[in-house]
């Protein structure tokens, strides 16, 4: 980009300095920048990028753009303009070579279920033979390349540059996660979506979000902004699905499991290891369990319908596809004894997602099985939901362990205080703050009559504690604590 393109495309309000010989990089980290960087102010939750414009100068920036009067310190550039967010993504876009407009992308949002139908998609497309990208909460994957994920929808020169690498190796499709923290601050603003989805909406966000009516708003701009020749698919059995699609102009498909869509499905059958489900007459089987995984696997399959695909041809493809980690992820061990319980990890870290994987397994419970729940609750984020968490795993766990999740900066023991008073004063439950301790415990302290839940962390490979990320994984803890159990119960078995 040119700084004649650059004046073009950005509009300034004001711009003063002289012309700059030439442009370097895109930069909304003022300490990543470099000798004729583009630093752009941005006005952000817990900082102002405005308080380190004399930095950015400082640092070799040629342009310097802001929303505010600021004059320039040497021989930089200032641009001011109306807002600094709405341009970013278009600019990060543009000098990016405009990745987005060649592919087809696929957006998926709500409060639980995105990071399974988006990886769902990403594996019908690949099954299918398409040259596919996935960006989401778990990892990005560009074709069989496999990247770390940081957030759930990166910024938006992060995402302009993951889309150009996508488009330089060869990708038709992205799909894609998007949070409604992303939505709220423009980083996907200007992009054009081919098909997007909601999966529900319940309690989360509000230690970001002002209401749950702020929180469905941030949703909603996602369809408010589709254009008449993109598709809306929404699940239907959700209280927000009306309300997601009143002013979008997108052509909308609702779905439903309760008689309330267009498209109707039904549960035949549900087990530990699969679920077989029927939507219009299509029916297939997924190794994924439970009815909320249902709703996920069936608006994949719509959002691939939407995209030209026949439904029956992708319904072939979904027992191949098994849905994102840590999402009800079942720990086994390669042994051919069955002496241990039956655990499963799962990301669910809100009210709603937590009811969902705890009232899945007590369905699945035997008459002689019981349900074990550990589970915490993460520090720095919304309080309310800690007691309505407890309160669940009372409703559906027959015993219950409370630990710590991502304390983050606060105490875990308060935490875990503040959980404790979900529950009634007549339900017996254990505290335990080591997370590994009480893993160790719920596993190696039980028989294999017992399914335990182990919710909060899912695929996530860390534990935040006081700002520093240390390495925990619940799956390793718990395949560990299985491999001990199962070595101390086939002691003195006849071989």
């Amino acid at each position: 980009m040119t700084y004649n393109e650059l004046i073009a495309f950005s509009k300034p309000i004001t711009v003063q300095g002289g012309n700059p010989e030439q442009l370097g990089k895109l930069c909304i980290d003022s300490r990543k920048v470099e000798k004729d960087d583009i630093f752009i102010a941005i006005r952000g939750t817990q900082t102002d990028g405005h308080k380190f414009v004399l930095q950015a100068a400082k640092s070799g920036a040629s342009v310097i753009i802001v929303e505010e009067d600021i004059e320039p310190s040497k021989d930089e550039t200032v641009l001011k303009v109306e807002d600094t967010r709405e341009l970013l993504s278009p600019l990060a876009q543009r000098m990016a070579g405009d990745p987005a407009r060649n592919l087809t992308i696929i957006a998926v949002t709500g409060t639980n279920g995105k990071t399974t139908v988006a990886t769902l998609v990403w594996q019908i497309l690949t099954e299918l033979g398409e040259s596919a990208a996935l960006l989401g909460t778990v990892s990005k994957r560009i074709k069989n390349k496999v990247l770390d994920s940081r957030l759930t929808t990166a910024d938006p020169i992060e995402l302009a540059s993951d889309m150009k690498r996508a488009v330089d190796e060869g990708c038709s499709y992205l799909v894609m996660e998007v949070s409604s923290h992303a939505l709220h601050q423009k980083r996907v603003a200007g992009i054009s979506f081919e098909v997007a989805a909601f999966t529900n909406l319940s309690l989360d966000h509000l230690d970001y979000h002002s209401s749950m009516s702020d929180y469905a708003d941030s949703k909603k701009i996602l369809f408010d902004t589709l254009p008449s020749t993109s598709w809306a698919i929404v699940n239907g059995d959700d209280d927000y699905a009306d309300y997601m699609v009143q002013d979008t102009k997108a052509k909308v498909i609702d779905f439903s499991f309760e008689g309330n869509g267009q498209v109707q499905a039904e549960i035949l059958k549900t087990s530990p290891d699969q679920t077989v489900i029927d939507a219009e007459g299509v029916k297939f089987f997924t190794p994924l369990v439970g009815k909320f995984n249902a709703y996920n696997v069936v608006e994949s399959l719509i959002i691939g319908t939407s995209l030209g695909y026949d439904g029956k041809l992708i319904a072939d493809t979904i027992p191949a596809c098994k849905g994102a980690e840590g999402r009800l992820e079942k720990v086994i061990l390669n042994t051919g004894s069955k002496n241990y319980p039956l655990v499963f990890v799962d990301y669910a870290h809100t009210p709603d997602a937590l009811e969902n994987v705890a009232s899945t397994l007590s369905e699945l419970k035997q008459v002689n099985q019981k349900l074990l729940i550990v589970f915490g609750c993460g520090g720095d984020r919304d309080k309310s939901k800690r007691p309505q968490m407890a309160k669940i795993a009372e409703e559906y766990g027959d015993k219950v362990i409370v630990t710590s999740d991502n304390p983050r900066t606060e105490d875990p023991v308060k935490i875990i205080e503040e959980i404790k008073t979900g529950f009634s004063s007549s339900f017996s439950y254990r505290s335990i703050v080591s997370r590994k301790e009480a893993i160790h415990t719920a596993i190696t302290k039980t028989d294999r009559n017992t399914i335990i839940l182990i919710a909060g962390k899912g695929h996530e490979t860390y534990q935040e504690i006081n700002g520093i990320r240390n390495y925990f994984d619940d799956r390793e803890e718990a395949r560990d604590a299985l491999s001990k159990l199962n070595r101390n119960t086939n002691i003195g078995e006849d071989n």
